[in-house]
This record gives C-alpha cells, structure tokens and sequence, in this order.
C-alpha cells in the first residue's frame, strides 16, 4: 500500500562554501603572513657590515650591475638625468674598489679590473657628452673630480711597486690640473657646467687632491687649507652647512643645503679635514635625519621646517623625505662612525626596497631602476680611504626604532587570520548553548 505523501518540511542541507574559494583564501592569507614575517626578518638581520667587513650580497648586486651595465642600463639612466650614464659606471668602479681595499693585496685582481673597466667607460665619448670641454679645467669639475677619485683608487689596490706608471701620471696631471683650477678661482666652487656651481662636486674633487698627497709625494696641503678656509667664509646661513648651488663666480651660497648634496658630500669631507666634517655631519643630523610617522630613519631633502620642490637631484619627496639623499646616507654614516644610523638606514632599505634575492643576483625594486642598486652597493660599501674611523658621533637612533615597523608587519600578518578566528570562537561559545538545550529537552 503508497503511503501518502509527508506534509512534513524538508530541511535542506546547509550551504557550504566553494572549496576552491576557501583554497584561494588561505592561500592569500598565507602568502601575506610569509611576506610580513620576510619583512620582520629583513628589518633584524644584519644589512651592512661596518668598514672592514664585506657587506651581505653587494657582491650579487655588482653581478646585477654589471649584466645591466652590459645590457644598455647605462643609456637608460642618462636619459632619466644628466650624469646617469656617467654617476651608474662611476659608483660601480668606486664599489669595486672599496670592496677590493677590503681584500688583501692578493686578492684584489677581481675588483681592479672592474674598476679599471668603468674608468674606461667615464673616458669614453659618452662619458664626456655632458661635460663642456671649455670649462677649467676641461669638462668642468664634476666630470674631473669623480674620474680623478676612482682612478686614484685603481691606484691604492695595486702594490706600491708595482703601480701602472700610465695610471700613475694620468692621475698626476688630472691632480695638477684640478690644483690650478682650484688656485686660480675665487670661489671655491668650480663650475661643473657653464654658469653653474655646485659646491658637493668641488668636495669630491680635493679629496681626490687629498688621495693623491696620499699615493704620491704631496702637492695641495696648502691648497686643500685655502679652500676650507674659503668653504667656512661661505655656508648656508640657515643651517651652516655646505649649501646646495653656489654662484659661480663668488662661491656665494645660491640655495639652502639639501639633503640630496650634504649625503654625498659629507662622505667625502671626513677624507679632508676630519674635524670640520665631525662638526658639519652633526649638523646635518640635527637638519635633515628624522623619523616620518614613527617608521623608521628618512633624510629630507630640505631641512626640517621647510618645504621645497622636487627636482632630479632629490626625486620624489613623499613626507618631504628624498629616496635618494636616505640610501646615500648609509654610506655617509658608516664613513663617519655612526653605526647605528648606518645600520638602521640598510634594515630599512632591505624592507623597503623590495629585494629580488637569488643566489646570483641581487636587485632592489625589482631591478627597475639599477642607479638605485648602484647608490646602495656604493653606500654599504663605504669606509675612509685616508682618514681614520671618526669617534662615533652622539647616538641619534636606536635599536628601538624597529618596534613600530615590527607591530604594523605582526599586524599585517595576523589580518588575514581573523575571520576564521573569529569565526571558531563564536562556534565555541553557541555549542555548549545547545548542547545543554538538547540535554534539557531530552530530560523532559
């Protein structure tokens, strides 16, 4: 006999949801907790190595360099900025040769013949395009003063006796010809281009004066004291620094001190007068170092207080902090003895910075602009090549100064995690409820 048809309501089963969703949920929440515990991990490990020790994968950066230097790069940056083609194979050579003054003298071959490679390089047509050959001395002192350092560094990594004698008198009569200039001009600031005068070039440039009374019998002592004497009669009024545009003829301060040029002077004024640099460097600690939004040490491009426009010497300016000026300023803390700047400036360019890491390679920002791998290689790089390692100068930053970062990125990681968190604790709480609900109803 049929039974009639039940009146009684089906319960449908419960919805579920699509496995492949949940797949691609936990995925995400995974990937996104790996990245922030990568980063936790970037901003504690060791990023640079002082002085004396060879910096962790500058040597994988330099291979990243070279193949992109091979591959045209150098074209690419001229056509971001004026000295792109020159400044991406100058900083190059100069990494080679600091991590060569890191090696004993045996050792050294590697790192001199890439230095040697990028000097070429400078020399060529193209190293000079930018340069006016009417200027003193010729294509002016930018062009003079950078090749002069570098090649005087091919000559400080090979033995005493056995220096190249072709080397030896390009760089006597490049040093001769940068003194006559700087004896002959009233201000201090030679022209690197017609008309125009940045004081940062004419730093680099009687350092190199400075090497050669170091590598050969001395020459510009009294040269390198009228210039200092010069320098001090001319700083920016608002900071007492070195200040950013001078005019040509007088040396008279044209623009405030920036952080873009006082990064990269202040490298190479510690190889001129220690103690001026001592003072100079606490200065540009005071006006340019600060902490953005409590997330780690930044340079400003302008000292604090004032705001100004990006150009190309600074790049963008978000929080008014130049990308630029903060990565060359690792290299100019290290120099000066600041170690915990230093050391804080490589964290945060590690986590930052986006490294690519392979075990050939090694590229920041995904390889994108290699002018960026190239001031970082430079920087990590730095030490003194003649003076001693300055006294640290007073601590400016310390080790708590990750915490926040460190919060955000546990912050970061956890996120993903608590929906399903949440989710299972609220399970928690209903089951019991119904559980004695049931037991009740059953007693009944």
């Amino acid at each position: 006999m049929l039974k009639p048809p039940s009146t009684a309501q089906v319960t449908p089963p419960p919805r579920t949801r699509p496995r492949a969703g949940r797949v691609l949920r936990l995925l995400v929440a995974v990937a996104v907790s790996v990245c922030a515990l990568l980063g936790a991990v970037r901003l504690v490990v060791p990023a640079t190595a002082g002085t004396t020790g060879e910096p962790p994968g500058v040597r994988r950066q330099l291979t990243f360099l070279r193949a992109a230097l091979d591959g045209g790069a150098g074209d690419q940056a001229q056509n971001l900025f004026p000295e792109g083609y020159f400044f991406l194979h100058a900083l190059y050579g100069l990494s080679w040769v600091e991590l060569g003054m890191r090696a004993p003298e045996g050792e050294r071959s590697a790192a001199l013949r890439e230095a040697r490679w990028a000097l070429t390089r400078l020399e060529s047509p193209s190293g000079r395009a930018p340069f006016s050959a009417d200027l003193t001395p010729p294509h002016g002192v930018f062009y003079r003063g950078w090749t002069n350092w570098l090649r005087g560094g091919t000559l400080a990594l090979q033995p005493l006796a056995r220096r190249d004698p072709a080397e030896l008198r390009r760089f006597a009569d490049d040093s001769a010809a940068l003194g006559e200039a700087f004896t002959a001009s009233e201000s201090p600031y030679l022209e690197a281009y017609p008309g125009q005068a940045w004081p940062v070039d004419s730093t680099v440039a009687m350092a190199s004066l400075r090497l050669h009374d170091t590598l050969l019998p001395p020459k510009f002592a009294a040269t390198a004291d009228r210039w200092l004497q010069a320098v001090r009669q001319r700083l920016d009024p608002r900071t007492g620094l070195l200040p950013h545009e001078a005019e040509p003829g007088t040396g008279a301060p044209a623009e405030v001190a920036r952080g873009s040029s006082q990064s990269l002077g202040q490298r190479f004024l510690v190889e001129i007068d220690p103690a001026f640099a001592a003072d100079q460097y606490r200065r540009f600690l005071d006006h340019y170092v600060v902490t953005p939004l409590g997330l780690g040490p930044a340079v400003r491009e302008y000292p604090v207080g004032m705001d100004g426009q990006a150009d190309v010497d600074s790049g963008p300016l978000p929080l008014g902090v130049s990308l630029s000026a903060t990565a060359v300023a690792l290299g100019t803390a290290q120099i000066h003895g600041d170690a915990p700047l230093a050391e804080a400036l490589a964290n945060y360019g590690e986590l930052a910075g986006l490294p690519i890491d392979t075990p050939w390679t090694k590229r920041y920002a995904f390889g994108v602009l290699p002018i960026g791998d190239a001031f970082l290689a430079w920087s990590k790089t730095a030490r003194p090549w003649m003076a001693s390692l300055p006294s640290p100068p007073p601590v400016t930053i310390t080790a708590w100064w990750r915490m926040p970062l460190l919060a955000l990125l546990l912050v970061i990681g956890v996120a993903p995690w608590l929906p399903a968190l949440v989710r299972r604790y609220r399970a928690r709480r209903v089951r019991p409820e119904v559980t004695d609900e049931s037991s009740g109803a059953a007693t009944e």
